[in-house]
């Protein structure tokens, strides 16, 4: 790796740094592996499963699938990455409602 290919990462680095400092994470249930989707809902494909004890931020949410869990009963979704969902009864945020904006 070149040099500049180094400052390159590293001003990437921080840019990144600067862009998640005002990030909340949130804890998921414990002892579950929790399965992240496509979309807001159990209809949409598994795109990868979390492992157990990790904590997720909360871009937007949204309405879908009704899911029981740790957590309640609730058909709000979370958008924890660009095309990732995972239910809101499964992540600890403290409320039973809505606490970060809808998704577009």
């Amino acid at each position: 790796m070149s040099v500049d290919r180094v400052e390159e990462a590293e001003n990437i680095g921080a840019a990144e740094a600067v862009a998640t400092a005002g990030l909340t994470y949130y804890p998921v249930a414990p002892g579950v592996r929790l399965n992240v989707r496509s979309g807001p809902g159990t209809s949409y494909p598994i795109v990868k499963v979390l492992p157990e004890g990790i904590k997720v931020p909360i871009f937007c949410q949204s309405p879908g699938t009704t899911i029981s869990g740790p957590y309640g009963t609730t058909n709000i979704w979370d958008n924890i990455a660009d095309g990732q969902f995972v239910s809101d009864a499964y992540v600890r945020t403290g409320s039973d409602g809505y606490i970060a904006a809808r998704c577009a």
